[in-house]
């Protein structure tokens, strides 16, 4: 057996690559192993969302090249490759600037990586050109949880000004929902008790597949399953949310009641120049909307902290949209410029550093306070939790609405359990057992 070390980078979309390549290479006689210096092969799989993901992205090949070069003198052939979006972005360059990389394949070439594997004994390659392979029939290794990832689409259409994303995972891809249902039913069938369907915008699943199926049918077809487990999905365009899917949502047995809608500012100007495709106005009636029709809705969303040009009024803008929208929770990130976006060619316009590390500071707090706002309103109230973590015999698990609830008592992960909020923190909530 070869030994495989890969390394994750960035969301869980490449989690869900990660499964696959681990499962995929153990046909190929592959194991992993967690002895970083005892690998055959090495793998990061890269985001490059920010500049800091490319970085650790580098240092992880850095320190692999040494180990290489550790092994070689023993007489060992290790090999090193890079998969995911930065290897998409900087293709070539990545073997000029490291010449112990022997594989570079895109996110696309996932299918691939067998073939590529076999060429890289003879020479070093770079697999990143437009081409997206044909799904294969291997096992998925995924990681041991209560949560399976399940993707059902891939790449974007947007093309957001800040954002890289389309240079990298290319445009929209659907799955079929055959493929998507059996894929869910073998997840069910190895005991996992949540589904997370993934894509950069599942409101917009279907329209690359014959009969345009809709995200609200998928949905539904999904809620028809038979077992005990839960169905969320991330992540949604603001503008892309159907009536059908909050209707689909409200009145599912499995599909758990949590939005997650980045809005990424609250001010008119800068969604333009972020070329976002609503205002604040739109945004906030798709959240009224979504709360008026389903009981404890969670929405949570992001924000980006000193985009190109921003005022410090504009960035107020944000946080007062924050405040009126009572959203749950958001991410957060200072503005990070990305190759080949409209946004990262602004330089004239670029906000200084210290400027947008206060802003993103001032951002972070309200989002704490939000958040324990949040967490408030469920004192009293019973809720179910899916255990999905112990520690020193204090038990984790999710709400339906992905609260995190603290409980003591005897449970096995995989419970669902009814318990009663006594009091909360900034983010989680503590319980007794009903």
């Amino acid at each position: 057996m070869k030994k495989l070390f890969i390394d994750t980078l960035g969301c869980q979309m490449n989690k869900s690559d990660t499964e696959r390549i681990i499962g995929m290479l153990s046909h190929f006689d592959y194991i992993v192993t967690e002895d970083e210096k005892d690998a055959d092969l090495y793998i990061v799989n890269t985001c490059a969302i920010r500049q800091l993901s490319a970085d650790k992205a580098y240092s992880r090949l850095g320190a692999w090249g040494k180990i290489k070069a550790e092994q070689k003198k023993k007489g060992r052939d290790v090999k090193i490759a890079i998969a995911g979006c930065v290897a998409q972005l900087e293709k070539e360059n990545l073997l000029k600037k490291f010449p112990y990389l022997d594989l570079v394949f895109g996110s696309q070439y996932l299918y691939e990586l067998p073939n590529l594997l076999k060429e890289i004994e003879e020479k070093r390659v770079c697999a990143t050109d437009n081409f997206n392979a044909q799904e294969k029939e291997y096992n998925i290794l995924r990681t041991k949880s209560v949560n399976a990832w399940l993707p059902i689409m891939e790449g974007c259409n947007n093309f957001c000004s800040y954002c890289v994303v389309p240079y990298t995972r290319g445009r929209e891809r659907s799955r079929s929902v055959e493929a998507i249902i059996n894929e869910a039913k073998k997840i069910i069938r190895e005991g996992f008790k949540e589904i997370t369907l993934l894509g950069q915008n599942v409101d917009s699943y279907g329209k690359t597949l014959e009969g345009k199926p809709t995200f609200a049918y998928l949905l539904k077809e999904l809620d028809k399953l038979e077992g005990d487990f839960r169905i969320r999905f991330t992540t949604s365009y603001p503008t892309d949310i159907t009536d059908e899917v909050i209707e689909t949502v409200k009145n599912s047995s499995k599909i758990c009641e949590c939005f997650h809608i980045p809005m990424q500012s609250g001010n008119d100007r800068i969604l333009h120049e972020m070329n976002r495709r609503y205002n604040v106005k739109e945004y906030s009636s798709i959240v009224k909307k979504i709360r008026e029709n389903i009981k404890d809705v969670t929405i949570t969303s992001d924000f980006i902290a000193g985009f190109p040009g921003e005022t410090d009024e504009e960035f107020y803008d944000t946080i007062k949209a924050i405040d009126e929208l009572e959203l749950d929770y958001s991410n957060t990130a200072a503005y990070s410029p990305r190759p080949n976006t409209k946004a990262g060619k602004m330089t004239d316009k670029f906000i200084p550093e210290e400027v947008k590390k206060q802003r993103l500071q001032i951002l972070n707090d309200k989002v704490k306070e939000m958040s324990l706002k949040s967490n408030k309103k469920y004192v009293g109230k019973t809720m179910q939790i899916l255990i999905d973590d112990v520690k020193e015999g204090v038990y984790q698990g999710r709400t339906r609405n992905n609260k995190v609830v603290h409980v003591k008592g005897e449970f096995k992960i995989g419970d669902f359990v009814d318990v009663e909020i006594t009091h909360v923190s900034t983010w989680c909530l503590f319980a007794n057992k009903k």
